[in-house]
């Protein structure tokens, strides 16, 4: 993994669930990644959580293409929430 994106995405436990989410924050890959797959551009993703950069949306795609497998099952877990 490179050293940008393995700093910024970080899993702790009791931490939203345990789900690897970006750095210092509380956002998880799992809800940039479903944005992405409902169409939602990058620039309206930084207009919704002003303190994401592009650098943390670029560590959330790769970290998907890493851990797909992973990032999916959260996404179905939480669509089974709501």
């Amino acid at each position: 993994m490179p050293a940008v994106v393995e700093s910024s995405i970080e899993k702790t436990p009791g931490v939203c669930g345990g789900d690897a989410r970006i750095h210092n924050t509380r956002i998880p890959v799992w809800l940039l990644v479903g944005y992405r797959k409902d169409g939602v551009t990058d620039s309206r993703r930084l207009e919704m959580y002003p303190t994401l950069n592009l650098g943390d949306l670029s560590a959330a795609w790769w970290y998907y293409a890493e851990h797909h497998d992973e990032i999916e099952q959260a996404i179905r877990e939480q669509e089974a929430c709501s």
